[in-house]
């Protein structure tokens, strides 16, 4: 699936500040090339990475926002899976600042982070892998709205490519 076969309906609008940065490429192809270069920014600067630092105050460290978007991708797997095999639930909503408060982010590692990544990374693309074109086009409830499978999948995309440019401009990695 690519991004422009996601209809306006297939995702509430506030997500378009992430799917509004993303290539008109495959789902998978698209988190695979992400991946690749998550890893190279941060492998290339492993050494000189302080987790701790924060460009402003009341902005989160790198650690966090690192935990935020292991958070994020997990989350929005699970949404992505209940839909997919056409759960009548709703799905709740999560307030991302009480879930970075209580990760303990600022006590890991980089290598941890990177390990974790992969493994959650690797997650993804397989799950949205599995999924027939059918099953991307299901739609569900998630936090009040309706969400399709295939939108979740580029909404971790999206929400991937937003913190990377903030990887590189504010936190200047």
């Amino acid at each position: 699936m690519n991004i422009k076969e996601l209809k306006k309906s297939d995702y509430p609008e506030y997500y378009q500040q992430y799917t509004g940065l993303l290539p008109d490429l495959d789902l998978t192809e698209l988190l695979q090339t992400q991946k690749e270069a998550m890893l190279s920014l941060f492998n290339s600067a492993e050494k000189d990475v302080d987790l701790h630092f924060k460009y402003a105050e009341g902005k989160w460290t790198i650690a966090e926002v690192l935990q935020h978007m292991l958070d994020t991708e997990r989350i929005f797997q699970y949404r992505a899976l209940c839909i997919s095999r056409k759960d009548q639930g709703s799905l709740p909503g999560f307030d991302q600042d009480k879930y970075v408060s209580a990760a303990n982010a600022n006590e890991r590692s980089l290598a941890d982070f990177i390990d974790e990544y992969i493994a959650v990374r690797d997650s993804t693309i397989f799950l949205f892998k599995s999924f027939t074109p059918k099953m991307m086009q299901f739609v569900g409830l998630s936090n009040g709205q309706d969400l399709s499978a295939g939108a979740a999948g580029f909404i971790i995309a999206g929400h991937e490519k937003h913190h990377l440019k903030l990887f590189k401009g504010n936190y200047k990695l």
